[in-house]
């Protein structure tokens, strides 16, 4: 993990820790490097209640509760399943917070319209739930570095919004 990285990770541990919440996740391409980014302070386990690795549709549906009729008609790789993905996660796992990831990390998988280095991450909490989509390609190993630093920065900067606003983050 690199020194930003572990810096992000402090300050997220810092405030969880403080705000006394709970997070989970629920990753595919990033597949427990997210999870791995919590646990990197030693604590975690007062606010990390665990992950889900989630690779498949199948195990997006059963464990998380994405409809498989969205992924149908829109692929696993879009807005609306990794939005999906934070709310399964935060019921199935009972957290106050999930982070998640789906996408096309490399070499294979992209398609025309999604190509490789497509990366949908969401945060939040069952009812409100904040996106960001990486769409370029640096190779395998970066776009999986760089999914996981900007999962863990949004997920910084949603709880830097919501202590400075000192009310629960809802929709």
């Amino acid at each position: 993990m690199d020194f930003e990285s572990k810096i992000i990770s402090r300050e997220v541990s810092q405030k969880l820790w403080e705000m006394e919440k709970t997070v989970g996740t629920a990753e595919s391409c990033t597949g427990g490097r997210i999870a791995e980014a919590l646990i990197a302070i030693p604590g975690a386990s007062k606010y990390f209640k665990g992950g889900i690795v989630s690779y498949t549709e199948e195990v997006k549906n059963k464990l998380l509760g994405v409809d498989m009729l969205l992924m149908e008609e829109k692929t696993a790789v879009c807005e609306e399943v990794a939005i999906a993905m934070v709310k399964g996660a935060c019921k199935t796992l009972d957290t106050d917070y999930a982070i998640a990831s789906t996408g096309f990390a490399g070499p294979g998988g992209g398609t025309k319209e999604i190509p490789v280095g497509t990366i949908w991450l969401a945060c939040g909490t069952p009812d409100k739930v904040i996106t960001m989509k990486l769409t370029e390609d640096y190779g395998r190993d970066i776009n999986l570095s760089i999914a996981t630093n900007k999962a863990m920065q949004m997920f910084c900067e949603l709880l830097n919004e919501e202590e400075s606003t000192k009310q629960p983050f809802e929709g």
